[in-house]
């Protein structure tokens, strides 16, 4: 292990100094909370009755004793998302395991996990960002029993490891342990899907041989296997040391995942006040454990969904980061994996050529991550550099890779496939935004070009059809953002506008909303803020105005005078939000929702004032502090 790279130091100590005032409350807030009896103690009879009432002989025997810990369970189980449909037998695992250790564990309660392949390009995506923190919120009340001393949650995807750690850490005084499903086995390659879905955006396949190859893509159970959201999740939860080691890519439904499931619950057990161990995630998830999460999330060219989601988990522990750090993390750790939309490759093949054991090695030897954070397992981030394996009944971990099984999937820091990670921030007289560097090849970075203006994704699309749409072009999608219509992912354009530059056009995108996690190969400025329906520049662009997106130099500029952009007038949305798929019941969402470069939070999260009232997180920005 190096000494800490000077930039890495730097960012650390500067979201510690800003943090200070913050972060000293919220640990002091969980540390009030924390007891070394079993919190059931503090219960009344009747409280305790209500709570034991349903557990068999064994299991109310040890509540009633109030001398061993109980484990509450939080799950986001239902068998439509493929990667949460092997949750469904975890707390039979996780019980049995709790009383192997003379102790009890129940189901807290049920989060909500909606599944952002099944709502892409529908109306229910406009519910997906807002899912988030209705998750973190249904953690919170599945904990507000107060019945549990410790706690596993059952997570893999988008909104809802974010949400669940949310939820966690209102309850930062229990410790927490993580634990996934692991991704199914890899389907048709993502080449032959990319080609077919592009095929026919261009109406040259039929609706049926999409869905053969969408069908042999999305197969079984399990994560879906591109390096999207659901995937940058575990591998993020590992680099803050909140899952076991290794655990992120082992499949379900073998003898290695239960052990490991567990092994999850026993551990989640150790961690408790009673204990000689404690480890409440509150402390874990320090400024340190929060910067390694960036790190590895430009290491491994993660999801742009994580610079909204991890700047909300931060600030629910009293931390604030923002997109100035990422940037200046990501400025000096390399790409070191190319897994699609990067690449080629799957996340199976991205662990069969060394994963996350020896991304973590080569990070750590480099000085690009904090090597003395406490995690869930006992020897810290360097447990990370091992794998697990099971010889019979006996689960242990052995040495990880220290060399790549496929340096066309995985590289060492010394021979990376860029020497800067995989986001960039943009800035310029439209805002600022975020691109992703690692999916576009260097020659499709920057652009300058006409805009064409549109407020939906369907309304690019019906131009496309009609044939008036320029040869070169920015396709600016506004009124997407939190505030507009909860900011839903625009994934549903990334075929279109690949086809497009797979015919020699220069095209990007420009939007204040998401693009997904799996993304595209063509400059796409997102989460650009201000957005459109908050008085940002977006509002006052007009078809044809030339527009710079320039991922090299960090760009998004109009080629417009100040005073002739000033003088224009805010458009408003042609596109009014709806009412079907329960989007009335977000009205308040949208009404309270944050911008994107602040997580885009539509609850309260972190320290309470000491008159109940919800911490004042500062904004740079005039409209967010009004006199």
């Amino acid at each position: 292990m190096s000494l800490l790279h000077p930039t890495i130091a730097a960012v650390t100590a500067r979201i510690i100094q800003r943090s200070a005032p913050s972060r000293a409350a919220y640990l002091a807030q969980i540390r009030a909370a924390s007891t070394v009896t079993p919190a059931r103690a503090r219960l009344s009879c009747g409280n305790l009755a209500h709570g034991f009432a349903a557990c068999g002989t064994q299991d109310k025997a040890t509540l009633k004793a109030v001398n061993a810990p109980n484990l509450g369970i939080v799950s986001a189980y239902n068998d439509m998302l493929s990667a949460h449909q092997p949750f469904e037998h975890y707390p039979a695992i996780i019980r049995a395991a709790a009383r192997a250790m003379g102790a009890t564990a129940q189901v807290a309660g049920g989060v909500p996990a909606m599944c952002d392949g099944v709502t892409q390009g529908r109306p229910g995506m406009e519910l997906s960002l807002f899912s988030r923190d209705v998750i973190a919120q249904a953690t919170a009340v599945a904990l507000s029993h107060d019945m549990f001393d410790a706690a596993v949650y059952l997570g893999v995807c988008d909104k809802i490891v974010p949400g669940l750690l949310i939820g966690a850490l209102a309850f930062g005084h229990l410790p927490a342990v993580f634990i996934p499903a692991g991704p199914m086995p890899s389907g048709i390659p993502n080449k032959e899907k990319a080609a077919v879905r592009e095929r026919y955006a261009a109406g040259l396949a039929s609706r049926e041989e999409l869905l053969a190859a969408e069908a042999a893509s999305y197969h079984a159970p399990g994560t879906c296997t591109f390096y999207g959201t659901a995937n940058s999740n575990q591998v993020l939860l590992e680099a803050m040391g909140l899952q076991l080691p290794g655990t992120s890519f082992v499949p379900p439904g073998t003898e290695l995942r239960d052990a490991l499931t567990a092994a999850s619950a026993q551990r989640a057990l150790q961690l408790t006040a009673a204990g000689d161990d404690y480890r409440p995630i509150g402390e874990l998830v320090n400024e340190q454990a929060i910067v390694n999460a960036i790190v590895v999330l430009m290491a491994t060219g993660g999801s742009t969904n994580h610079t909204i989601h991890w700047i909300a988990v931060a600030r629910a522990a009293g931390i604030v980061l923002d997109w100035e750090d990422m940037d200046a993390i990501s400025s000096v750790v390399p790409t070191l994996s190319h897994v699609y939309p990067n690449g080629l490759a799957d996340v199976n093949h991205f662990a069969a050529a060394g994963g996350t054991a020896l991304v973590f090695a080569e990070l750590l030897k480099a000085g690009l991550m904090h090597g003395d954070i406490r995690t869930i397992a006992p020897g810290g981030i360097g447990d990370y550099c091992q794998e697990p394996r099971l010889d019979g009944e006996r689960l242990h971990w052995v040495a990880g890779a220290t060399t790549s099984a496929d340096t066309s999937v995985l590289r060492p820091v010394a021979d990376p496939f860029e020497p800067q990670g995989g986001l960039r921030l943009l800035r310029g007289n439209l805002g600022q935004g975020l691109i992703k560097l690692s999916a576009v090849q260097p020659e499709h970075r920057s652009i300058t070009a006409p805009a064409v203006v549109v407020d939906t994704p369907a309304a690019l699309n019906r131009l496309h059809a009609a044939g008036a749409l320029p040869h070169d072009f920015v396709a600016v999608v506004r009124f997407q953002g939190p505030q507009a219509n909860g900011m839903p992912e625009l994934h549903s354009l990334a075929p279109l506008l690949g086809m497009m530059q797979n015919q020699g056009r220069k095209v990007a995108l420009v939007t204040d909303g998401r693009l997904s996690g799996a993304s595209g190969k063509f400059p796409a400025a997102i989460h650009v803020t201000p957005e459109a329906s908050r008085g940002g520049v977006l509002a006052r662009l007009q078809e044809g105005d030339l527009i710079t997106v320039d991922g090299t130099t960090g760009q998004l500029q109009v080629h417009l005078e100040p005073s002739a952009l000033a003088a224009r007038p805010l458009a408003t949305s042609t596109a009014e939000v709806g009412h079907g798929m329960g989007r009335n019941l977000f009205a308040f969402n949208r009404a309270l929702v944050g911008r994107a470069d602040q997580g885009a939070l539509s609850i309260a999260v972190g320290p309470l004032l000491g008159n109940g009232q919800a911490w004042e997180w500062d904004s740079p920005y005039p409209e967010d502090n009004p006199a």
